[in-house]
C-alpha cells in the first residue's frame, strides 16, 4: 500500500497514516488544508482533494491534474492532495 502527498509545487512526498493502515479524518484535513473531497481513480486509488479549493482559490495542482486526467477526469485540480490505496481510508 502506497501514498503519497502531490504538492502544488509538483513535489511527491510519500507518506503513511499515522496508526499504520488507514489516515484518519483529521489526518487528511491536515494535508489538503480544509474540507475534504475524495475523487475516485480508475486505477482503483483515491485523490483526497480540499472541498473549498477553488472557493478559496488554492494554487492549481498540475501534477495531480495531469493524473486526474491521465485517470478519465476532466477538472482542474488544486492545492496539495493525498492520493493512496482505496484501502487506506475507512
Amino acid at each position: 500500500m502506497k501514498a503519497e502527498i502531490i504538492k502544488t509545487s509538483g513535489e511527491r512526498i510519500p507518506v503513511k497514516p499515522e496508526n499504520g493502515t488507514d489516515f484518519e479524518l483529521h489526518e487528511m484535513q491536515e494535508i489538503v488544508g480544509g474540507w475534504i473531497e475524495i475523487v475516485r481513480l480508475r486505477d482503483g486509488r483515491l485523490m483526497v482533494v480540499n472541498e473549498e479549493g477553488k472557493i478559496n482559490q488554492l494554487e492549481p495542482n498540475i501534477v495531480a491534474t495531469n493524473l486526474l486526467l491521465a485517470q478519465g477526469g476532466w477538472d482542474m485540480v488544486v492545492g496539495d492532495v493525498l492520493v493512496c490505496d482505496a484501502s487506506m481510508l475507512k
